[in-house]
């Protein structure tokens, strides 16, 4: 069947079309900008992918209205909190609008368990567009979700984050509110079930593992699924303000995601009706599961998707992409060449694998302009990155983006999303010159105004010292030696 899948290059909806597409439907993927679903579903003979932006009307004119089914999974939570609630109701509006004319027998929307009386007004937001959603012609499946367990995962990535760092955590009162986690699998599972199913129709469904824990309890058994012995001291000092500053900075999350998912944390989601067991007979994976299946993907280099793709994360700009012609004019720029020495397969996987868990030439260096970085709402240096070896259009790497990565042309573009009073770009390129083979480097920066020009002129220093050691080291680091065995 044609299915309608919005929001295709977030975290959700990049897994749900690759398993639809394994269960044999047509997908018509929504997205902003068709540049950033750069996976190998992009090439599948049943994906279409259609550009358009519910925040303007006349792009959805793009969208074809034969399908069967839509999947809406559009969230502003890494909003500004005082924008995400009247951008999710447009664009709910909209949708709608769409729905209308359409020939859809089916909207499928994921939102929030909403069973408490003191709801954040996240939560709010995701009722309000459920009743947006529900006055179209369309029947509207809703199914309702608490924390979401899986690699790469906002909640997960805080927990992971939270507990491998921390010995001792001096945490708010929050870690006491009750929970239901359900893993990222029986969420896509339930998503695909409630496709078409006819007593879906016009439901609200809450969904969840089968552990009601408090977020203590989750932090200690992800320690104990680690092997590692924690300790959590809970006090009532802690205001939402202050919660939200401590986990944007101990964990990779930006401070407006922080603050939601603070102020959701006050109110208990749990499931409050379990009908989605007669619909649809399923076994949903324990805490501990979901867990342990998400460091294996971890480990195995096999996450499909994670929170800070999606442009809604607060980290990525809409119109990234656009930065991929690095600016020639108007601009500051260092440039490095170096002959690379040894093996260049060597050379240029270590520049594919720059950053994250890798780090970078001096880390020391970029650990404190990432600290400095957060100090000021930057998205900070504990990104990482997806995969330790490979990259793709969109990805986040530490406090760059991926722009562009052409392997076959041995260019890679990163552009910064720190905060700067300019733009910066990072480019790597392998050349051929004289018989051999160089990297050049070249870090560019477009000031905007003279603090712009002042902030370059006086980092100079630092710029000769790092950016020269960092081309060296990528181009001329010496291979480990191999071991040569010794006869007894």
């Amino acid at each position: 069947m044609n299915v309608l899948v919005t929001g295709a290059n977030g975290y959700i909806g990049r897994r749900l079309v690759a398993a639809l597409l394994d269960g044999g439907h047509s997908v018509i993927a929504l997205m902003r900008d068709k540049r950033r679903f750069a996976f190998k579903e992009a090439l599948h003979p049943n994906l279409t992918i259609v550009e358009a932006d519910l925040l303007e009307p006349e792009s959805m004119d793009a969208v074809p209205g034969d399908v069967d089914a839509a999947y809406y999974l559009l969230h502003s939570m890494g909003s500004s909190a005082g924008t995400f609630q009247e951008l999710e109701s447009r664009c709910a509006h909209r949708f709608a609008a769409w729905a209308n004319r359409s020939r859809a027998r089916q909207i499928i929307y994921l939102g929030g368990i909403a069973n408490d009386e003191r709801l954040s007004r996240h939560l709010k937001s995701r009722l309000n567009v459920e009743e947006i959603l529900g006055r179209s012609r369309v029947p509207l499946t809703v199914l309702r979700a608490a924390i979401i367990i899986g690699s790469g995962s906002a909640s997960f990535e805080i927990i992971r984050d939270l507990v491998e760092k921390l010995p001792f955590m001096i945490t708010p009162r929050w870690v006491k509110t009750k929970c239901q986690p359900i893993a990222i699998v029986d969420v896509i599972f339930y998503l695909q079930a409630a496709l078409l199913h006819e007593e879906s129709f016009d439901r609200n469904l809450d969904i969840g593992g089968p552990d009601v824990m408090t977020y203590r309890d989750m932090l200690l058994r992800y320690a104990k699924v680690r092997g590692l012995k924690r300790y959590i001291f809970d006090v009532p000092v802690f205001t939402p303000r202050l919660s939200s500053y401590w986990l944007y900075f101990i964990t990779s999350t930006n401070y407006s995601l922080a603050k939601s998912l603070v102020d959701s944390m006050k109110a208990e989601v749990v499931c409050g009706d379990r009908h989605i067991e007669t619909i649809v007979p399923h076994r949903c994976l324990s805490y501990e599961e979901a867990l342990e299946r998400a460091l294996v993907k971890i480990e195995n280099n096999q996450v499909l998707s994670s929170w800070k793709d999606a442009v809604v994360s607060g980290t990525l700009r809409d119109d990234y992409l656009d930065f991929v012609g690095v600016p020639r004019h108007g601009i500051l720029r260092d440039v490095r060449e170096v002959p690379v020495t040894g093996d260049v397969e060597a050379a240029r996987s270590r520049v594919w694998s720059i950053g994250g868990q890798n780090g970078w030439y001096m880390r020391w260096a970029w650990e404190i302009r990432g600290f400095l970085d957060k100090l000021i709402g930057g998205v900070g240096l504990r990104r990482g990155r997806r995969n330790p070896h490979h990259l793709v259009i969109g990805d986040a790497l530490d406090f760059w983006r991926v722009a562009l990565t052409d392997k076959k042309r041995d260019h890679l573009v990163l552009f910064a999303e720190m905060k700067l009073p300019g733009e910066a770009w990072l480019e790597f390129e392998f050349l051929q010159r004289d018989g051999r083979t160089h990297l050049r480097q070249t870090a560019t920066f477009r000031p905007k105004g003279l603090i712009g020009r002042l902030y370059w002129y006086l980092l100079v220093p630092v710029h000769f010292v790092i950016f020269r050691g960092m081309c060296r080291d990528l181009a001329q680091r010496p291979e480990p030696r191999a071991r040569i065995p010794v006869a007894g």
